[in-house]
């Protein structure tokens, strides 16, 4: 009897007809292995966008083993290259076969090849940000440039000089002490362009960081000293009084009684400029030439931006200290002792601090000022002698000489 009935079981197990619950089942494995399947589809949809969503993560610091870092970081760094590639824009991707044979003897020296409406000659010292539209960068650009060579010591000095100019005026700071964080103290030194060079004079500056290509976006740029008392100076108005008398190299007004060495420079009381004075006897050969009149000091100078392109080219790579460059200065505008002059209404007093006559180095039991100093007075010599030399050589060349 139980054979028959263990028959019986087998052949319903395989009968071709199975119950109804056999197919409620299967359907629900189905049903649970689709949800599955669609369960994981979207986990991994949801870690992709999560993963491009934020910052990458340094797995160094999770303390995995090395092995599995490093197999991380190939796979990352390729998602991450592919992921790149597709935001390139299509204007990289250049469609032309080859560009055009030009050549444009009037471009810029190097840039003939180049397409006129691409060359951009001149530039400026503005900051810019590194994101938004390049066109609102700038909410206001800064019409003139003024330029101090300076040490941390005079720090104070130069803070009340700076706050004198308004947002009209570039600070650009040249640090001959290497020191240039430590201005940061100043609210301005944000905004300010900082340059830091040892042991450097401000000439040496101005002749490799002050090309008129560079400075061309400014109508005027002040070239001064950090020893320079501005309380009686005001920017604004300096800048009015030098476009209402045509001066396009001009320096204010000394105190008379602090730093003075020529009578050129001399403030004058009773008025707003002057462009001609008397020196001592047999000073001057002729009341129109330095240093009667078309003269100013190396300490403050101010210049046009026409009437820099010419100094700059006349400035020696060698010579740093520009002694001489200021008897010369008229060679670069004409009438000169019209062009250039002393604001006096506007004045500075010459504090006389001798601060880069430290910078210097004892040699032969001399102090360290004492061979800045020879040096200025060798240099002097040496720039006449090849201003006159150079005179000659182009009389010669013309026929003249």
């Amino acid at each position: 009897m139980r054979s028959l009935e263990l028959l019986h079981n087998e052949d319903t197990m395989f009968t071709p007809n199975p119950p109804a619950d056999l197919f409620s089942g299967v359907s629900k494995k189905s049903n649970d292995s689709v949800r599955l399947i669609i369960t994981t589809i979207m986990g991994m949809v949801f870690g992709y966008f999560i993963g491009v969503s934020f910052p990458s993560v340094s797995l160094s610091k999770i303390g995995l083993p090395s092995s599995i870092i490093s197999s991380f970081d190939v796979a990352f760094n390729d998602n991450r290259h592919r992921h790149v590639s597709d935001h390139i824009p299509e204007t990289r991707v250049s469609t032309d076969t080859a560009p055009p044979k030009i050549y444009v003897p009037t471009n810029p020296r190097g840039a003939e090849s180049l397409p006129p409406g691409i060359v951009v000659s001149e530039t400026d010292l503005y900051l810019r940000r590194l994101w938004g539209e390049p066109s609102e960068d700038l909410k206001k650009k800064p019409k003139y440039l003024v330029t101090f060579t300076v040490g941390l010591d005079q720090r104070n000095n130069i803070d009340a000089a700076v706050k004198k100019f308004s947002e009209d005026f570039q600070i650009l700071l040249f640090h001959y002490d290497g020191r240039t964080s430590e201005w940061d103290q100043f609210e301005w030194s944000q905004r300010a362009v900082h340059v830091s060079v040892r042991k450097q004079t401000k000439w040496w500056y101005a002749k490799r960081f002050l090309h008129p290509d560079i400075v061309a976006a400014y109508d005027y740029i002040f070239i001064w000293d950090e020893d320079l008392g501005v309380e009686h100076f005001n920017a604004e108005k300096y800048i009015q009084l030098v476009k209402k008398y045509g001066l396009e190299i001009s320096q204010p007004g000394l105190e008379p009684n602090n730093g003075l060495t020529w009578q050129m420079t001399k403030r004058r009381g009773d008025r707003e400029v002057h462009k001609v004075t008397e020196e001592r006897p047999g000073w001057c050969s002729d009341p129109h030439l330095p240093p009667c009149a078309a003269f100013v000091e190396i300490m403050a100078p101010v210049f046009s931006r026409e009437a820099w392109r010419c100094v700059w080219h006349m400035i020696q790579n060698d010579l740093v200290h520009g002694w001489g460059l200021d008897l010369a200065l008229r060679r670069c505008v004409e009438p000169a002792h019209e062009k250039i002059g002393v604001v006096d209404s506007q004045w500075i007093v010459h504090q006389v601090i001798p601060s880069l006559g430290n910078q210097g180095k004892q040699e032969d039991g001399k102090a360290p000022w004492q061979g800045v100093r020879e040096r200025c007075k060798s240099e002097w010599a040496q720039f006449q002698k090849r201003l006159a030399d150079a005179d000659q050589a182009y009389l010669s060349q013309i026929g003249k000489g």
